[in-house]
């Protein structure tokens, strides 16, 4: 993976440039997940489990980059896992 910044959910890349700062409670950004997964200071949907997040990874990858789907798969299990928020 390169240097960016990254959403510590889903691996997104993280910008103020591109808008996509999750949000605190207060409206506040949040600086370490997207607004795709937090936002209002919680989890936008909080009883998503990791192997939820894989797939979901893998579909956007191949729908949304075109990437083939075996490159997708290898890249979000190997990725995914080592996100904070699936740290246990």
């Amino acid at each position: 993976m390169d240097n960016k910044i990254r959403c510590q959910s889903c691996g997104m890349p993280l910008s103020e440039e591109f808008g996509n700062l999750g949000t605190n409670a207060d409206g506040s950004p949040v600086s370490e997940y997207c607004v795709f997964c937090f936002a209002g200071g919680d989890f936008t949907n909080p009883a998503q489990t990791l192997e939820e997040m894989i797939q979901s990874s893998i579909e956007n990858m191949t729908n949304d980059l075109q990437m083939p789907v075996e490159q997708a798969r290898a890249l979000a299990n190997s990725f995914i896992p080592t996100l904070r928020r699936w740290q246990n």
